[in-house]
């Protein structure tokens, strides 16, 4: 028999009353009633997962029949959402309403106090995307102690999904829909189950944690160990931030790559392309004599590495070329007998009118037979002969097996 129940302000914080219908625990077969939500339509794009989490009774709505599901959420009630949804046990205090909750998220792993401070003012604060993702991905057992790295494994595994366009709204407040739908993909998680993923918003996660989005866009080249492949946890792990700005030899030339970007050619949709200047501006070749080059707006079967840099010269008579860093791709492809005649074998630079004049290069797709022994990511110092520097900030070997 259905037990009629008021839900208090202390239980649900945001809520006011409203009274719902649960399931008596003697017939389990009884489906609760259904509720309906008059802001809510049927064709919204999180109704499913509202439905779901309020038949599950860790979220109700308003009075009047609303969930209002644009309001923002507090990190407190997140909290209560999460811990509720998980089952994690909760004892009752006699402080305030969100105490218990938070005690039992301590326990969990799911909060920290490095994350902010334990206080009524930081749990009263709304809630960001940023925030919401590193706590979906500690209640699945994603670990990481890298903070800018949660959105990655939070997007990677379907816990989170982007804005449109790759657009990932870290610093943006928590909606109750997306707070809704984000416990949900955790309970799938949980239970076993495969999300699908939103590759634009991974791609812009992993740029925004280590700079650059190539394992995303391009994992045929670099979903591979390198030499030092067990002191990582993943392949995107061996990607060298600290071999991001080279020094000279001589201390007279300084380049430090800020982001490499990778764009497909085949994807109109690319949310990259508008970093970029039209395709039809652009050019590559491999530096022949006299030849102008052959234009990028040609070649779709190719993945465009557009960087971003700065460069300290001081010896512009030694270390000559450009004002943008010399980033390298290596080992991909296979160099072409007759490069004047157009056909793209292995990487390229990309200009507008001469060489080194834009921060771009192209690198056709090719199978693994074509990759080389190793497939490196280098910046280097520019036509410096004697005094030439590397660093190697990516180093893989398709070919090889771990």
């Amino acid at each position: 028999m259905n037990t009629l129940l008021k839900l208090s302000k202390k239980a649900v914080p945001f809520i006011l009353v409203l009274t719902v219908c649960m399931v008596s625990s003697s017939n389990p077969k009884v489906k609760a009633a259904p509720v309906t939500f008059s802001d809510i339509p049927a064709n919204h794009w999180a109704k499913s997962g509202i439905d779901t989490a309020v038949n599950k009774g860790y979220v109700v709505g308003y009075p009047g029949g609303l969930f209002m599901p644009n309001a923002n959420v507090t990190r407190a009630e997140f909290i209560k959402m999460i811990v509720t949804a998980t089952g994690q046990p909760v004892e009752e205090t006699t402080g305030k309403w969100y105490e218990s909750y938070v005690e039992a998220a301590e326990q969990a792993a799911l909060y920290t106090k490095s994350d902010f401070a334990n206080s009524d003012t930081e749990w009263n604060k709304k809630i960001t995307r940023q925030e919401m993702a590193r706590i979906a991905a500690r209640a699945t057992g994603l670990k990481t102690t890298e903070d800018d790295k949660w959105m990655y494994l939070a997007t990677k595994t379907g816990l989170i999904s982007g804005l449109g366009a790759g657009k990932l709204g870290e610093k943006e407040y928590t909606t109750r829909a997306q707070s809704v739908a984000t416990v949900e993909r955790v309970l799938t998680v949980k239970n076993g189950g495969k999300l699908p993923t939103d590759k634009y918003a991974i791609g812009s996660a992993e740029l925004a944690w280590h700079k650059t989005n190539i394992f995303t866009v391009m994992p045929e080249y670099f979903g591979y160990y390198g030499q030092m492949w067990t002191q990582y946890d993943t392949y995107e792990d061996q990607w060298r931030e600290d071999k991001l700005t080279l020094t000279s030899k001589d201390n007279k030339y300084v380049a430090t790559l800020h982001e490499l970007i990778a764009i497909d050619l085949e994807d109109p949709n690319d949310p990259n392309l508008k970093q970029v200047a039209p395709l039809n501006t652009l050019r590559w070749g491999y530096g022949e004599y006299g030849n102008p080059g052959h234009p990028v707006s040609n070649y779709k079967k190719a993945y465009l590495l557009y960087w971003k840099s700065t460069v300290k010269n001081d010896a512009p008579d030694r270390y000559f070329g450009g004002r943008y860093a010399k980033i390298e791709i290596l080992g991909v492809g296979k160099p072409n007998p007759k490069q004047i005649d157009g056909v793209l074998t292995m990487s390229a630079p990309v200009y507008h009118q001469e060489s080194f004049d834009a921060p771009y290069s192209i690198i056709p797709k090719v199978a693994k037979d074509q990759l080389g022994r190793s497939v490196e990511v280098m910046i280097s110092t520019p036509n410096s002969g004697y005094f030439f520097s590397y660093n190697d900030i990516l180093d893989v070997y398709p070919h090889s097996e771990h």
